[in-house]
């Protein structure tokens, strides 16, 4: 065991962070999680993890949570960028600390991540990240304006970093994720599915696994999409 891959999970509480630690766990990776809840620690003791009580956008948080993946296992090989949910409103009603909370929580997460991870993967010679993101980013739709604005600039900073890293073997893509069973979904947008359904977690973080995985060692600065079709976008 002590030669398996590692792997962080933010926001892993519930939803889809919870299904990609569940999924990352059973193909033998060794997890370091992040969520606000208390019921991280419980998921933790589950799959032979640790974990740290915090907010992704604590900048303390997140090194905490690097320090104690570096503690406990010694090695960093893949990170799971999942969020949340940022706040919704009419385009031009929703106030700057919306916005500012939008860039908070979306954004610079992952920039702050990306600092603390990038030099553990280059002394070991590359690494994986996947940023799961949201259909929204290629797609923009006034239900969610804060949320297609940053994703949108998301996937461009994938890009970026992606073409400043591959030199040193380290991946980074984006997982624009559909609508799932983890939270209510308005009629109109399950009625445009192509297939007639909204996605179990497992099967988007069976996707970001993939994109964690040797399989993927040629995908990289990418938005993969899992949303039963729903984007018409090419």
């Amino acid at each position: 065991m002590s030669g398996a891959p590692v792997a962080l999970v933010t926001a892993a509480s519930r939803g889809i962070g919870a299904a990609c630690a569940r999924v990352l766990a059973e193909r033998g990776y060794r997890l370091a999680l992040l969520a606000r809840s208390k019921d991280v620690g419980a998921l933790a003791r589950e799959l032979g993890a640790v974990a740290v009580e915090g907010s992704v956008t604590d900048a303390a948080a997140l090194e905490r949570l690097v320090a104690v993946a570096m503690d406990a296992h010694g090695r960093i090989d893949a990170l799971v960028n999942n969020t949340g949910h940022p706040a919704k409103g009419d385009l031009l009603a929703l106030p700057d600390e919306d916005w500012r909370g939008g860039v908070d929580l979306l954004l610079l997460p992952v920039v702050r991540l990306a600092r603390l991870v990038t030099p553990i993967l280059q002394r070991q010679g590359g690494g994986a990240i996947v940023n799961i993101s949201s259909l929204w980013a290629v797609e923009p739709h006034l239900d969610a304006p804060v949320s297609s604005t940053l994703r949108a600039a998301l996937s461009a900073w994938t890009k970026l970093y992606a073409d400043r890293f591959a030199k040193d073997r380290i991946r980074m893509n984006c997982l624009l994720a559909g609508f799932m069973t983890t939270y209510p979904v308005a009629e109109k947008f399950r009625q445009a599915i192509p297939m007639e359904r909204v996605a179990e977690p497992e099967e988007v973080a069976r996707v970001a696994a993939f994109l964690l995985s040797p399989d993927s060692g040629y995908i990289t600065g990418q938005s993969i999409r899992s949303d039963g079709g729903l984007t018409r976008s090419f």
